[in-house]
């Protein structure tokens, strides 16, 4: 019996760890104009500016392993996220090195919208990217632009999903 209780206690202590260490953590930040919610303690947000603009970026502990750009597109009226998944994938994915299309698929959460799939290479190493095409408004839509090695994003399905159901506006 006292060795059960030992290894009941080690358990307990294991998943508490555990438990702690996946604890969820909201990003928001002034120059945003939304907030999302980091599943696991190793992503982290990367601030950069490029000539104009204040974007950003997340990466999960290293870009290889997950990285995660977001960009607000204003559209036509009556553009649908998957019009814009469908422009993107024929105006700029299809001419990534070793370029692969997956299918598409309708993506609920706080805003609703579309996602797509692609595998691509990238240095001789096969990389995969998912997009989340977030619909905010009639004329705004957010893309949540994953992307990191094959193996290892697919392994973040999970956390890219949650990551994009849990993207709100201010």
């Amino acid at each position: 019996m006292r060795r059960f209780s030992i290894s009941f206690a080690c358990l307990l202590a294991l998943a508490l760890s555990s438990i702690a260490a996946n604890a969820q953590e909201t990003f928001t930040s002034p120059d945003a104009e939304y907030t999302l919610e980091l599943p696991t303690s190793t992503w982290k947000s990367l601030a950069r500016t490029d000539s104009v603009h204040l974007h950003t970026d997340f990466v999960n502990g290293d870009r290889n392993d997950g990285f995660l750009r977001i960009r607000k597109e204003v559209v036509d009226a009556g553009a649908t996220p998957a019009a814009l998944a469908s422009r993107d994938q024929d105006l700029k994915l299809r001419y990534l090195s070793g370029f692969v299309g997956g299918k598409e698929e309708n993506f609920a959460g706080r805003l609703n919208g579309v996602t797509i799939s692609y595998e691509f290479t990238s240095a001789g190493k096969p990389m995969a990217g998912r997009i989340y095409y977030l619909k905010a408004d009639s004329r705004t839509v957010y893309m949540l632009h994953f992307t990191g090695m094959r193996d290892k994003l697919l392994r973040l399905r999970n956390q890219t999903d949650a990551i994009a159901r849990s993207f709100r506006l201010k």
